[in-house]
């Protein structure tokens, strides 16, 4: 693989830039491999890098129905931060937190990692001691957050409206070390990664039936063929009880929209992530210029990629009273993703009651900030068949009650 630097870009601008190479390859699939990765998003990727950075498992497909980074992980608002309460969220978070941060030196591909900051409000009377709460547990954990007053909230965000009729701010939660990253870069610099490890990234590819033979897994068949694998690794977000039902078993998930907006370009005005849970809207501003507006998910269980007329009014109206200038601006683009949700808001990292099927899944809306530690922690999964970061997300948590309860640290989604 080239290498990227400041003198190949100079070097290229000389001669029209004629000699960049594709940032991976796209090959027919092989007969057999040693992994199989359903999924071809950002935690698909990442799993495949780590499994041959960490483990020098490189005959490895990744193998996707659509486009790379097509689903979820181009679909999201690009929030990062590892703020959670419980003490496995927050090990999991953490290490991706603390990858992100050199990632765009580990793959030579710039992911944009822009750590500006994240504020989670309090508006109420049960956030403000819910939020407190996590900021004790994260001294505990060794995650760097702080509670804030409104003053100094204030100050930090100027544009923001403290005195709201109906929601004051009453503080926040703040973790300097949250922030932004590119997400369509994040999957590409993985990606460009994998082929480099001679990887097969395989797009247009969709799977059709998971082939086993006496309760271990044998193979995939999809569009382009049956592909025979020792191992095979779910990581299709919200469609992954399409696939488990293939394999013969079914997972504790639903799948929802999750839909999100961007307002026209305006010049700079918020150098922060905000997320207002109690009215269910979130904001931080793009480099380009324009205010990346979320909410909540739809409220029923549905595959659509698209958005629809109730969540912007909706979402926008819960912002208004807290950001006044939001009303004034136009909205540019609308888009939905598909979120897989769990009873206790935590992922699902496991095997499954098939020999040699992995799955990871069941993020909800806290997916893009998790990339790097999930794809660790499922890697090491895949590689030794246990690990620490992955153990407490063991899908059969649900049979024995033992949940993972973040309805509060994840806010907005849930």
């Amino acid at each position: 693989m080239r290498r990227y630097s400041v003198f190949a870009v100079a070097r290229e601008g000389l001669r029209y830039h004629t000699g960049w190479e594709r940032a991976w390859r796209s090959p027919q699939p092989k007969k057999k491999y040693d992994v199989i990765i359903v999924g071809a998003g950002g935690h698909g990727l990442a799993t495949a890098y780590y499994l041959g950075k960490n483990y020098g498992i490189t005959n490895v497909a990744i193998i996707e129905k659509g486009w790379l980074g097509g689903g979820n992980t181009g679909r999201n608002t690009t929030i990062i931060r590892s703020n959670y309460l419980q003490d496995p969220s927050a090990a999991i978070y953490d290490k991706a937190l603390k990858l992100y941060e050199n990632l765009s030196q580990d793959l030579n591909y710039n992911v944009m990692f822009s750590p500006r900051g994240l504020i989670m409000l309090a508006q109420t009377h049960h956030e403000v001691r819910g939020y407190q709460r996590t900021v004790h547990a994260n001294q505990l954990q060794g995650v760097a957050t702080e509670w804030v007053t409104p003053e100094q909230l204030k100050k930090l965000v100027p544009i923001i409206n403290i005195h709201g009729p109906r929601y004051p701010v009453m503080g926040g939660l703040y973790q300097k070390r949250g922030g932004t990253a590119r997400h369509d870069a994040v999957a590409w610099g993985y990606a460009r990664a994998c082929s480099d490890m001679g990887m097969d990234v395989i797009q247009q590819c969709e799977v059709k039936g998971v082939r086993t033979e006496g309760g271990k897994v044998v193979g995939v068949s999809t569009t382009k063929g049956d592909i025979d694998c020792d191992k095979l690794g779910m990581v299709v977000a919200g469609h992954t009880s399409v696939l488990a039902e293939m394999a013969g078993f079914r997972l504790p998930i639903e799948s929802v929209a999750l839909q999100a907006l961007v307002s026209e370009p305006i010049k700079p005005c918020m150098d922060v992530v905000v997320m207002a849970n109690t009215v269910h809207g979130y904001m931080s501003q793009s480099d380009k210029g324009e205010m990346v507006i979320g909410g909540g998910t739809d409220s029923f269980n549905n595959y659509t990629q698209r958005g629809s007329f109730h969540h912007i009014e909706e979402t926008v109206r819960a912002l208004v009273e807290t950001f006044p200038m939001v009303s004034r601006l136009k909205m540019l683009r609308q888009w939905g993703g598909i979120v897989d949700m769990t009873g206790d808001r935590s992922p699902i990292l496991s095997k499954t009651p098939v020999d040699g099927i992995f799955v990871n899944c069941g993020w909800g809306t806290g997916g893009f900030k998790a990339i790097p530690g999930s794809g660790w922690a499922m890697a090491e999964l895949m590689a030794k068949g246990h690990s620490p970061l992955a153990q407490e997300f063991d899908m059969f948590r649900f049979r024995e009650g033992k949940f993972i309860d973040e309805s509060v640290a994840a806010g907005v989604a849930h």
